[in-house]
């Protein structure tokens, strides 16, 4: 089926989820644009891009048809630069706009949406901490989108442990350094879509520290300023569950030259800026992926005919969104895209209000809760489709295998509830997490003098919000192993309750709303959902309470 982006609900979320100024006019032109474009050049490459992949051959590699045409009208219109300033080319818009931009991107086509994001996480790195010299040679070229980024972390036996990584950089007299080391996991580490592919990569220096202490940040360029191939050779690409489409390399750099980013033994604080900018975004993914996988769910179930109805209105099959349980199932993904979404939009306007301690709290809830609820709409969208779900033809299985990569990457779940306990939870004491519920308290307050559904998502919240207390009170007294073997029910606990906190003020939006325009249809079904996720989904952080205060100490019994 095709694509259509959501606007009307991304715009609502604009206007009533962020907490700031938001060009609703600009906001629409631009997302308008960005719609069509995506439905009409990118969301088509989607299915035969996963059915062809990306093509390795002795060092090259080369994108599924179609790709390097709509890449080149992607730059060319400017999408790469939206979120960028003005000063390097870019059309500096606002975070919320960019995350609008991104989930319809991303929800078009998934392993397509994965270059542009990992140029988006260069430039942010290159523009916080490289000199002067590097942002007028790189941010430009990157911010066009002529050349484009990557990553590189990951290495054969280090996994996500980066202490552990050997790549090395040589300091040589005219001031570059020379790299030989092995990359794996490098998305678009190699491909046919730009002139050059701008590498930030981790390595350490002669007589560095053990550790994440002794870790550098460097730039390795494909293509170097004369014009000559650098010494950075793909050797393979992986053979993938998802995005298929997507180049997924092993890198070797053997005496590849490096340029030296910010201070030596500074690098992981500086890639940390990237890898932040790339969680966010894989959260939006994980909203793109659900939005795309209900879309496609809601089309089957309401032309799909199978049985009679329960209520015996007629005679004959009926389409199955009929059926009580096809339309639970629906209204699950529904709510739960929507208020991943809301999650999402929120700590966007967060960053636009230069929030950052707000921000960094949030971010692990929208990279873990939105990505593992992504499977979980995935899921759902395979079996509302039945045994048809489960062949490749409907489509239904290929966003079910995409979004499976989407709590891995850039982080596991683990890590980010790790970081979330520990360095956002328990290092200043719960003190983030009290301003939260004090901001949560002052919403419950509003729905207790609102419609009597208001003042029943007042109790289903207030109850969520005294069960994230409980816990965070807690792990704030518990030892260090019972504190994270509940990591991360707790993750999921707060990522369940901001967003559940989220759809109460979009029903308190819409309930206001409602007074003021003849169209209700939209309005009414936004409340509607909202009282689906408040009333299904967000009493699900009782038994997450239960899991992080007394499921934690059974691990240490565990027979393995």
């Amino acid at each position: 089926m095709t694509y259509e982006a959501p606007l009307q609900d991304i715009l609502f979320n604009l206007a009533h989820i962020t907490l700031g100024e938001v060009d609703l006019d600009m906001a629409t032109t631009i997302l308008e644009q960005l719609s069509r474009f995506c439905a009409e050049e990118i969301a088509p490459l989607n299915a035969p891009g996963d059915r062809e992949g990306s093509i390795y051959n002795s060092g090259q590699v080369t994108t599924p048809k179609g790709f390097r045409e709509a890449y080149n009208k992607f730059v060319a219109m400017g999408w790469q630069g939206l979120l960028h300033p003005l000063e390097y080319g870019g059309q500096g818009l606002p975070r919320t706009v960019g995350a609008a931009a991104g989930e319809i991107l991303n929800a078009a086509n998934l392993s397509f949406a994965l270059c542009p994001l990992l140029t988006d996480g260069a430039i942010e790195a290159l523009q916080h901490f490289g000199s002067e010299q590097i942002k007028a040679t790189y941010l430009p070229q990157l911010v066009a989108g002529v050349w484009t980024g990557t990553m590189n972390l990951t290495e054969p036996q280090a996994g996500s442990d980066l202490s552990l990584l050997r790549t090395q950089a040589e300091p040589l007299t005219d001031g570059t350094y020379k790299l030989s080391g092995t990359k794996i996991f490098i998305t678009y580490g190699e491909h046919d879509l730009a002139e050059n592919i701008i590498h930030l990569v981790l390595a350490r220096t002669p007589g560095a520290p053990k550790g994440i202490k002794g870790i550098s940040l460097f730039l390795v360029p494909k293509i170097l300023a004369d014009g000559e191939r650098n010494a950075v050779l793909c050797q393979s690409i992986e053979h993938k569950l998802g995005v298929r489409a997507s180049p997924t390399c092993v890198l070797s750099f053997e005496g590849a030259t490096g340029f030296l980013i910010g201070q030596e033994n500074a690098g992981l604080e500086y890639m940390f800026t990237m890898m932040n900018a790339a969680r966010f975004a894989v959260g939006v993914q994980g909203v793109a992926i659900a939005e795309r996988a209900t879309q496609q769910a809601m089309s089957y179930a309401r032309d799909r005919l199978q049985g009679r109805p329960i209520d015996g209105h007629a005679t004959g099959a009926v389409t199955i969104i009929n059926h009580p349980d096809v339309r639970r199932m629906a209204m699950h993904m529904r709510a739960t895209t929507e208020a991943c979404r809301a999650l999402a939009i929120y700590t966007a306007g967060c960053q636009d209000r230069g929030d950052t301690a707000l921000v960094e709290f949030l971010v692990p809830l929208v990279k873990g809760f939105n990505s593992e609820m992504a499977i979980e709409v995935a899921s759902l969208g395979v079996q509302i489709h039945g045994g048809m779900g489960f062949i490749e033809e409907t489509g239904a299985a290929l966003y079910y295998r995409d979004a499976r990569i989407l709590p891995i990457y850039e982080g596991t779940t683990a890590i980010q509830a790790n970081d979330f306990l520990g360095r956002k939870t328990l290092r200043d004491g719960g003190s983030i997490a009290g301003r939260l519920c004090a901001m949560i308290v002052e919403t419950e307050a509003e729905l207790q003098h609102g419609v009597p559904f208001a003042q029943e998502a007042a109790l289903r919240l207030s109850a969520a919000r005294q069960d994230f207390q409980a816990v965070v009170a807690h792990l704030l007294t518990c030892t260090s192993i019972d504190a994270y073997g509940a990591a991360v029910p707790y993750l999921m606990l707060a990522g369940n309750l901001v967003a559940g906190w989220q759809m109460a003020r979009i029903l308190l939006a819409a309930e206001a709303s409602l007074r003021s325009v003849a169209d209700r249809t939209f309005l009414e079904a936004k409340i509607s959902t909202a009282r689906f996720y408040l009333n299904h989904i967000l009493i699900e952080t009782g038994l997450q309470r239960v899991r992080a205060i007394c499921g934690a100490a059974s691990l240490s019994g565990a027979y393995f």
